[in-house]
């Protein structure tokens, strides 16, 4: 542990001086002012727009996971901003362990979203499971990550500078969170190649009806879909760095070193927000933006969540089918 020397102890450190140098903290430096300035601001207008876009659009569940994800980024690094004026600020310094290690989860759940609307809007008889299945899937398994994460994140936030075996412990619970969030993401990526193959078969079989070929030629829709990928990609590449940096102990050459982290932590997550910002389903993909409204509109009617509007024919016709089989059965 870089904070604890032999016998000296640093417990009662509250900045930087001759006995309590900048070397002995976790990090080992002071954060770039610059760097986590602009990412503070770069989250912040994010979350304007994000607002903006999400109370216009009506895209409820979307843009509300989107958003806490960058509240909490916007705090992680004005937290680091206060490192660099004191890098001994213990409550800088948890803030910002919690914050950006929890953040993504929640703008993992925006992508999660994402893969049931596409489904309905092209072919759902193609997906292996049922649209609706997707989020009740991935939105569960996105949460237990995010506990455990939060859990190891208290743990080592409330350890101190003298108790390393609950840092370690601390450590070690918010590895598997991130491993497991990998896990999760990775399952998610191969649902979603398999799914994109099986319509682009459909589609050049010439099947295809005219609605889904609609969507699927669609320039807006692309576009959408291109920024999913994008922030998926950087989602990804940025649990992989954490894993491999927190596997190291608190303190590791990883953790201490700031230009890996600004661009596999920081702008792996920044761009993957941007993208989904700038891209906003409720401009490019309108009908997931309307069926966001209308599950909202109709929560808590009876029978509200049989109804998926906005739909592919097909769906419509599977939907009419079940809706005729259980009118008669009662």
């Amino acid at each position: 542990m870089s904070n604890s020397t032999g016998h000296v102890s640093y417990r009662s450190c509250t900045e930087v001086g001759p006995y309590c140098p900048v070397e002995a903290t976790v990090l080992g430096y002071y954060p770039n002012l610059g760097v986590n300035a602009f990412l503070a601001a770069a989250f912040g207008l994010c979350i304007i727009g994000l607002l903006g876009t999400g109370i216009w659009k009506r895209t409820w569940g979307y843009s509300t996971a989107l958003t806490a994800g960058c509240i909490l980024e916007f705090a992680g690094y004005i937290a680091r901003v206060l490192l660099h004026e004191n890098p001994w600020n213990s409550s800088a310094f948890q803030t910002q362990i919690c914050a950006i290690i929890l953040a993504p989860t929640l703008i993992c759940i925006s992508i999660y979203l994402t893969l049931k609307h596409i489904t309905l809007s092209l072919s759902p008889e193609l997906s292996r499971l049922r649209p609706r299945l997707y989020p009740l899937i991935f939105v569960p398994a996105d949460v237990s990550c995010l506990i455990l994460q939060a859990i190891g994140g208290s743990l080592a936030a409330s350890a101190g500078y003298d108790n390393p075996d609950l840092l370690l412990s601390g450590d070690r619970v918010i590895i598997a969170g991130i491993a497991l969030q990998s896990a999760v993401l990775g399952f998610f990526g191969v649902m979603c190649v398999d799914y994109y193959l099986r319509v682009k078969k459909w589609v050049a079989s010439g099947n295809a009806s005219p609605d889904a070929l609609a969507t699927w030629h669609d320039k807006k829709f692309r576009m959408f879909v291109y920024a999913v990928v994008g922030a998926y990609a950087g989602i990804l590449i940025r649990c992989i760095y954490r894993i491999a940096e927190m596997a190291g102990g608190w303190g590791n050459p990883i953790m201490q070193d700031e230009p890996s982290f600004v661009v596999l932590e920081g702008f792996c997550i920044v761009i993957p927000v941007i993208l989904l910002t700038v891209f906003p389903p409720g401009l490019l993909f309108p009908a997931m933006a309307q069926r966001e409204a209308q599950r909202f509109r109709g929560k808590g009617r009876k029978g509200a969540e049989k109804s998926e509007p906005v739909m592919s024919s097909d769906e419509g016709h599977a939907e009419q089918k079940t809706a005729t089989t259980e009118a008669s059965s009662v």
